[in-house]
């Protein structure tokens, strides 16, 4: 289940932010027709520094279609929600080597590539997210073995993601 259009389809925004700021128990099934509330068995009514989220990731498919607007408020009212907690925000934009000639045949094209700039900028333009925290990744699907330009576009958005979460905590 993740935000789908419609009533009572997708998780409820509202859980999402309950979730961020540490108020959703572990364990909690998320309900798409009656939202977490105050009084509920799964409600952490003091949540302590470890429960909150540290940084919000925003995964997407580098050829997805575009979102319908529905969904587009829906992300855009949760980022927001994000920026007020003061949470980091970053996205990685995945399977690149689908989307892209360029880095299908060169992985270390993936900053040249013109499709890929216009994609990322298309992707900031919608979400909000800047696009120098924006990181393109190729996924490992078929492959047998590692490769070092993969490795080194999934360390890359890890680290960021580490390195916000820890700034974050010091905050």
């Amino acid at each position: 289940m993740g935000l789908e259009e419609g009533y009572g389809r997708g998780i409820h925004t509202h859980d999402i932010k309950l979730a961020m700021m540490g108020h959703v128990k572990e364990g909690y099934e998320f309900n798409p027709l009656a939202p977490l509330s105050n009084g509920d068995s799964d409600y952490n009514s003091s949540p302590s520094l470890n429960d909150r989220v540290h940084v919000m990731v925003c995964i997407h498919h580098s050829n997805a279609p575009e979102m319908k607007s529905s969904i587009l408020l829906k992300l855009r009212e949760i980022r927001e929600a994000a920026s007020c907690m003061g949470v980091p925000q970053l996205a990685v934009l995945t399977n690149i080597d689908e989307a892209c000639i360029d880095t299908k045949t060169n992985l270390r094209n993936v900053y040249r590539s013109k499709y890929l700039k216009k994609k990322i900028s298309e992707f900031s333009s919608s979400f909000g997210i800047p696009i120098n925290y924006i990181l393109p990744v190729k996924n490992y699907s078929h492959e047998i073995q590692t490769c070092s330009d993969v490795d080194t576009l999934i360390l890359r958005a890890v680290r960021l993601m580490i390195d916000l979460g820890h700034d974050f905590t010091k905050c």
